[in-house]
């Protein structure tokens, strides 16, 4: 077995990745090869990187992009209260029959944040100093009681958390040392993300780690859930629970509304295989990602700020001409039909036609194997494969699929950035969440003294509701609900 794959990576121009074969103990060896057999066809890998680099320096401006049709876009800023509450009823009947699975991307660390512990165990501060792990989990459980209106009938969802094998180990430790933040342990899964290897700049070679018996490998993207989906089973697990609808959303955005009803019954109610959130593009500079309408295809799909020109960035739509044309800014906050999952997957990870790597320039530390020593640039020598989620788009059928707009100030805080950084830092998310929370009280008729701003426990209320309570009541700054 071992000469097979051996031989595989010598004929794919990876012969230096054996130059330390022979100082190898049995264990060491097995463990390489074992992590060599990951990759079935190394030369084709090697062809993809190619492909990749070539597409990252000739990204084409052929194509013409455009609004999605009335038929693919909604908004909750203009929908009218009928409409909200007809899709909200439908998510809450489908999350009450145990339809409904969730699925929290949380594969991160904290590193840009100064720690080393998974993302959704930081704490941003608020008055509760609760991480996001907690917050969320409450969400879950206070829209239990939404779906249920029976305290004692809880846990119809379930929550699928994919995590890297950096964090696997720390995220379940601090799940299960806050006893799962009141929810049953039998319903959450954690499942990782895979990786990739990383090559040097040309593409051409694998880069070895310190070790000597491994590659160096980094998580291969937030579109690696699809394939961790099936390497997992996760698919299978979908099925044997009755779940139909998945609502999946990434750990760093402090103001997701998990398991939203009102997104899921949009979904639903429309038939849509795939549908995703949005928030409007704040300004035509802002480096947002947008979800457009490729006309050359006549097919959904997401393009980067960079690959649209400054005319058509600037332009605006000629409906409300206060609102940019291409408006509609991705927060990867997506639904999928679980039975278009079970039948598009195996598909979508088996062809870079759906799922292309792109690349990373990136400084990694890996041994020379030319001079033998261990490297640790200070310039970038090195590129890290990975695959967007949203690269899938274009398979959905245009009648198939969905775009739902939400206000920014109430759905989209991310925490990307360190303490004191002048955008999606911890700060930040901490103000946008208080900021919610104090309107929510503000209009239940509480009293808030000037300036102060209020902390409302998700298990007090989901978005907004049950808080008549608060009327005539005044509140000082740093309150909770």
């Amino acid at each position: 077995m071992s000469s097979v794959i051996r031989e595989k990576y010598e004929k794919a121009g990876q012969s230096h990745i054996f130059k330390y074969w022979e100082q190898l103990d049995q264990t060491q060896q097995n463990n390489f090869i074992n992590q060599l057999s990951k990759i079935n066809d190394p030369q084709s890998f090697i062809n993809d990187v190619s492909n990749a680099i070539e597409y990252s320096s000739n990204i084409s401006s052929a194509k013409e992009y455009t609004q999605l049709p009335e038929t693919s876009f909604n908004s909750t800023i203009t929908s009218s209260t009928e409409q909200l509450l007809e899709w909200e009823s439908k998510g809450l009947e489908l999350i009450k029959n145990g339809k409904v699975g969730i699925i929290l991307m949380a594969g991160g660390q904290g590193t840009r944040l100064g720690s080393t512990s998974p993302k959704g165990c930081y704490d941003v501060g608020l008055p509760s100093h609760k991480s996001l792990f907690q917050i969320q989990v409450e969400r879950m459980r206070k829209l239990e009681l939404l779906a249920n209106r029976d305290e004692n009938n809880h846990n119809v969802l379930t929550l699928y958390i994919m995590t890297s094998g950096p964090t696997r180990k720390n995220t379940e430790d601090f799940f299960k040392e806050n006893n799962y933040f009141g929810w049953n342990e039998n319903q959450i899964v954690f499942f990782n993300q895979g990786t990739l290897p990383a090559v040097d700049l040309e593409g051409k070679k694998l880069l070895l780690a310190e070790d000597k018996c491994s590659l160096v490998e980094s998580p291969d993207g937030n579109g690696g859930l699809y394939k961790a989906l099936y390497d997992n089973s996760i698919l299978e697990d979908f099925k044997s629970r009755g779940i139909e609808h998945i609502h999946m959303y990434c750990i760093d955005n402090i103001l997701v509304k998990v398991g939203d009803p009102l997104f899921i019954g949009y979904s639903a109610i429309n038939n849509f295989d795939v549908a995703t959130k949005v928030v409007r593009k704040n300004e035509p500079s802002e480096k947002v990602g947008l979800i457009v309408l490729d006309k050359t295809n006549n097919v959904p799909c997401v393009i980067e700020y960079s690959e649209i020109s400054n005319e058509l960035a600037e332009s605006n739509d000629s409906n409300d001409p206060k609102l940019l044309k291409l408006r509609a800014a991705n927060i990867v906050n997506h639904y999928y039909k679980v039975e278009f999952l079970e039948k598009m997957v195996p598909e979508w990870i088996n062809s870079r036609n759906y799922l292309p790597y792109h690349i990373a320039k990136k400084k990694i530390s890996c041994i020379d194997t030319t001079t033998n020593k261990f490297i640790q640039p200070t310039e970038p020598n090195g590129i890290k494969m990975e695959q967007f989620i949203f690269d899938v788009f274009p398979s959905v059928l245009l009648n198939k699929f969905g775009c739902l707009e939400v206000a920014r100030e109430d759905e989209f805080s991310p925490l990307k950035n360190a303490p004191g950084s002048p955008s999606d830092s911890p700060e930040m998310c901490r103000m946008n969440c208080l900021k919610r929370s104090t309107k929510w009280i503000i209009a239940n008729g509480g009293e808030v003294k000037e300036g102060a701003l209020i902390e409302v426990s998700p298990l007090t209320s989901y978005s907004g509701e049950g808080l008549h309570d608060v009327k005539g009541k005044v509140f000082e700054d740093g309150s909770i609900v």
